[in-house]
């Protein structure tokens, strides 16, 4: 970034392409310090789980869609079920419950996901502060 409070389109782009990126790569780390928090690891299959699935970008980083995969069990964790717990059973199912439920969704997950919402109302200010500024500055010397 320079000195101004604006920036060109292309060193928005350039760094809303590198926010995003080291975001995804983040969430994974994330999901998988949550599982270890949460002492979820048996086989490891969950832990190995959590994968930044390919993102996708309008080219100018205005629009993307990212999205990460994890096995479905991190879900059950949060529920507090499991394989004792049969499915379609009205809740009571006749025995002391093994499971404890566990967070799934961690607070530094929810940070991160307000991080880059911020980052882009930042990001997409200034970019918009920079064009308006040349538009008018053009503008403003074709007039006087």
């Amino acid at each position: 970034m320079n000195g101004n409070s604006h920036i060109t389109e292309q060193q928005a782009q350039k760094e809303r392409e590198k926010f995003v990126t080291a975001f995804n790569d983040t969430m994974v780390k994330i999901w998988q310090e949550q599982i270890t928090l949460l002492d979820v690891i048996d086989t490891g299959a969950l832990l190995a789980s959590p994968k930044a699935v390919a993102m996708r970008a309008d080219g100018r980083f205005f629009e993307v869609s990212l999205s990460q995969a994890f096995f479905e069990y991190g879900l059950w964790q949060d529920y507090g079920t499991g394989r004792e717990t049969p499915r379609g059973n009205s809740g009571d199912i006749g025995r002391a419950k093994v499971r404890q439920r566990r967070k799934w969704f961690s607070r530094k997950y929810y940070a991160s996901v307000m991080n880059i919402k911020e980052f882009y109302e930042t990001n997409i200010g200034k970019a918009f502060t920079g064009i308006l500024c040349s538009a008018l500055s053009k503008d403003f010397g074709r007039n006087h």
